[in-house]
C-alpha cells in the first residue's frame, strides 16, 4: 500500500488502510505542503500551517509494532498517520520504512518552511500519570497476591503470578517506556517513535 519517491524525494508520498472497509488515506510532500486524501475529504495544509505534530507508539491486538503520528492544522483540524496498513480481514501488514522516511521527509520539509510547530512524543502528561498510577497499582495488587500464595504454600498459584507479571511488564513496559511524554527538535526526531 505504501508509496514513495515521487516529488524528486524518497518518502515524500505514503499510503494507508486505517479500516478493512474505505478507501485509502493518502499522503504526498508537495511544493507547496502537505496533501492528503482521507475518504471523500482532501486539503493542502502549507508547512508553516502545521502547529503540531504528536509521535506515539500505538500497538493494537493485531499488529504489536505501530506507530502513529498526528499532524495539527493551526485552524483546528487533525490528521492521523499510521505506519500499517488493512490487508485482509485477519492481516494488518507493517509499513516501518515508507513511514519513517516519510516522517522524517516531513520534518525536514516543516523546517525548510521555517515552521513553529510544537513537536511532542509519546502520550499527553496526564494521561501517561494516569497510566503510570495503574501500573503502580496492579503492582501492590500483585505483590499482596504474590506474598500471599507463598504464605499459604500454593507455589504453583505464586509461579502462575510471577509468569503473569513477567509478560505484563513485557508486553506493556514497552509501551510505557517509548510513550514517555517529551518535546523534540526537528533535528533529533525520536527513534523510538520511529520503525
Amino acid at each position: 500500500m505504501q508509496v514513495s519517491g515521487t516529488q524528486g524525494a524518497p518518502g515524500a508520498s505514503y499510503a494507508y488502510k486505517a479500516s478493512l472497509i474505505g478507501s485509502a488515506h493518502r499522503f504526498e510532500l508537495t511544493d507547496a505542503g502537505l496533501s492528503w486524501h482521507i475518504g471523500g475529504r482532501s486539503g493542502l495544509w502549507r508547512y508553516d500551517e502545521i502547529s503540531a505534530v504528536r509521535l506515539s507508539f500505538r500497538p493494537v491486538s493485531m499488529q504489536q509494532h505501530r506507530f502513529r503520528a498526528d499532524v495539527s492544522h493551526v485552524e483546528g483540524g487533525r490528521i492521523a498517520i499510521l505506519s500499517t496498513s488493512w490487508q485482509t480481514a485477519a492481516l494488518m501488514a507493517p509499513q516501518d520504512n515508507g513511514f519513517r522516511d516519510f516522517i522524517i521527509e516531513l520534518h525536514a520539509r516543516m523546517t525548510k518552511a521555517g515552521s513553529r510547530a510544537v513537536l511532542t512524543a509519546g502520550l499527553g502528561r496526564n494521561t501517561y500519570a494516569a497510566v503510570l498510577a495503574f501500573m503502580a497499582v496492579l503492582t501492590v495488587a500483585m505483590t499482596g497476591l504474590l506474598v500471599r500464595a507463598l504464605m499459604v504454600g500454593e507455589f504453583a498459584g505464586a509461579l502462575f503470578i510471577l509468569g503473569f507479571a513477567a509478560l505484563f511488564a513485557w508486553q506493556v513496559g514497552g509501551f510505557v517506556r517509548r510513550n514517555q511524554p517529551q518535546s523534540y527538535s526537528f533535528d533529533r526526531v525520536p527513534r523510538s517513535l520511529l520503525p
